[in-house]
């Protein structure tokens, strides 16, 4: 049997801003209880999740476990924050099924659980983008067998969202969502695109052409904004389809506001 390694002396990571909001993280919530609430279904034990990186209050936490719920009423989930400051003012809000630990990357849980999901939101911001491929790989490490890493970044009132879905094979989707009534063009959730694609929206990447033709398309369904925002945007999602964007979503998950396109489609190059 190989020797244990053992756990590392001081938590792996740096500590954020901690800025947070209630309901800043519910674009990402509700695609993860729609996108994967199956698997937690079938999950023959309490699946438990770990909200990494909560911030200084815990109100994201709080949430995803009442959301959850809503697919998996035994789910559990661990806040994770590697200041332990935070971990300190969090425990007043722990219940049954909410806890918090303090821990970064290592993703710290008793006994050497594993969980069935990770979300990151907002963490990986302040990384360079050449660190974030070994982040990605060392949190799926964490993940149990058929787990999910969410990772992206959002705004302070949770209105426009972009997120990519891991699993252990690594990224899967990227997904793009938004709060359509504030929106001007699809474009605009440029500035919310995750570490590992912020940097690459420029002429000649993929993601770059993606929001391209998605600002093309939002122009052309330009008469449809009469209707509603909604209509509008499942009428540019419906043209990206048409013109050969793997999208994997469809009509119900476009009227929340979303739309989500494979990884290999929108990755840097190179």
């Amino acid at each position: 049997m190989p020797a244990r390694v053992p756990p590392p002396s001081r938590p792996i990571g740096s500590a954020t801003r901690g800025t947070t909001n209630p309901n800043r993280l519910r674009r990402m919530d509700r695609w993860i209880a729609a996108a994967y609430g199956h698997a937690l279904r079938r999950a023959a034990e309490a699946p438990v999740a770990v909200d990494l990186g909560y911030g200084a209050a815990p109100w994201t936490a709080v949430e995803l476990l009442d959301r959850l719920r809503t697919v998996r009423a035994g789910a559990r989930v661990v806040g994770v924050e590697i200041d332990p400051g935070r971990v300190l003012a969090a425990r007043p809000y722990e219940r049954e099924g909410l806890t918090f630990a303090h821990g970064g990357f290592e993703v710290p849980l008793p006994g050497g659980a594993r969980p069935a999901l990770i979300r990151a939101a907002n963490v990986l911001r302040q990384y360079e983008e050449g660190e974030v491929a070994a982040v990605w790989r060392r949190l799926c490490a964490r993940l149990a067998p058929g787990g999910l890493l969410v990772e992206g970044t959002c705004d302070e009132i949770g209105r426009r969202h972009v997120w990519v879905a891991l699993d252990a094979a690594g990224p899967r989707t990227v997904t793009f969502a938004a709060r359509l009534g504030s929106l001007e063009r699809p474009s605009d959730l440029a500035e919310r695109l995750p570490k590992a694609l912020i940097h690459r929206n420029v002429p000649g990447e993929p993601v770059h052409t993606f929001l391209r033709d998605f600002d093309r398309a939002w122009a052309a369904a330009a008469p449809y904004a009469p209707l509603s925002a909604r209509q509008r945007w499942i009428r540019s999602a419906r043209t990206l389809r048409a013109e050969g964007w793997p999208l994997t979503d469809g009509p119900r998950r476009w009227r929340q506001g979303e739309v989500t396109v494979r990884w290999e489609a929108v990755a840097p190059r190179g």
